[in-house]
């Protein structure tokens, strides 16, 4: 057992909608990642994504609505649901997910963001 520092953690990397595990818990992969713009429309068929946002403010955009999630709070995104991260006003979001390890990044969408592999800070 070892004592994870987030903020080290986060001085580990500077590219944006790259998660980086720092840990495992149970088949699930916890996860920072850093935000800043918008990424690409896409859905999880069999895993749900628990977004947990330590600075800044991530828009949640879905087909039938838009989410704010401020630093403290979480938001879960129902596996089927199809979905749109953004920030707010173009701001740095620094974000930990937790998800199972099975999870790609984009779901079924190809996109020059996607990222085949987890990488390990």
């Amino acid at each position: 057992m070892k004592t994870i520092n987030l903020a080290e953690k986060f001085e580990k990397f500077t590219d944006q909608w790259t998660p980086h595990v720092i840990a495992e818990l149970n088949d699930q992969y916890i996860k920072l990642a850093k935000l800043k713009g918008e990424f690409v429309w896409h859905d999880h068929a069999n895993e749900d994504e628990l977004f947990v946002v330590l600075k800044g403010t991530l828009i949640m955009e879905f087909r039938d609505g838009i989410q704010e999630i401020g630093p403290g709070e979480i938001l879960v995104v129902p596996k089927k649901v199809e979905h749109l991260p953004r920030t707010k006003n173009n701001e740095e979001v620094h974000l930990m997910l937790i998800e199972p390890k099975s999870i790609k990044h984009t779901g079924k969408v190809k996109h020059e963001l996607t990222q085949e592999v987890a990488k390990w800070i």
